[in-house]
Formats: structure tokens, C-alpha cells, sequence
């Protein structure tokens, strides 16, 4: 866990001071605008999404991919970002057509 963290920092934290521990407090904060704070970052700028998300409970992170609004700045590359976190975590259909299988 303490290396997905480390890079979690590195990746999408780059502006701020926060430490491991702190991280960690988020992902598992009862407030919900610390965690969607934390998801947000993580969605917008870890280079190994899938892996880094799992810092996150499976129903907390449920809960912030389906109540995710994609916002209007960075459109495509956030919906293609929720829509790998749809598929690979909620069983959603995958609508990004390059990594679809083809026969």
C-alpha cells in the first residue's frame, strides 16, 4: 500500500504537503467532499489509475465513480477516464472503442 501512496503523491499531489498517513485519512474520510477531493486528483492524474483507486473501500469507491459529474473542462479525457473506472469496477459497459475487443 505505502508505494501506491508514494506515487499517488508524487502524481496527483505534486502542489500540496500531504503525507502517507494523510492520503490514507482521505480515502477513508466520512466526509464526502474529502473523498471526492481525493478521487478527483486521482482520476485527473495517476498514471496507473485502476491501481491507485484501490486506496479507496469498494462502496465508497462505487459511490464517487457513479455520483462523478465530468466536467465540461478536460471533457473527453475524463469521461474515457470514468468509463475505465465504469468497466473495470461497476461491470459497465466500456464506450471507449479503442480498447474494445474486436473480432
Amino acid at each position: 500500500m505505502n508505494r501506491m501512496v508514494e506515487e499517488i503523491i508524487k502524481e496527483c499531489f505534486w502542489e500540496y504537503n500531504f503525507t502517507e498517513n494523510e492520503i490514507l485519512l482521505l480515502a477513508k474520510s466520512e466526509n464526502e467532499k474529502e473523498r471526492a477531493f481525493l478521487f478527483s486528483k486521482i482520476l485527473a492524474n495517476s498514471k496507473q489509475l485502476l491501481k491507485s483507486m484501490k486506496v479507496f473501500d469498494k462502496d465508497v469507491l462505487k459511490q464517487l465513480i457513479e455520483s462523478y459529474s465530468v466536467p465540461s473542462f478536460n471533457h473527453d479525457y475524463m469521461a474515457r477516464r470514468i468509463n475505465m473506472l465504469e468497466y473495470y469496477f461497476l461491470n459497465k459497459p466500456l464506450t471507449i472503442n479503442e480498447l474494445k475487443w474486436t473480432a
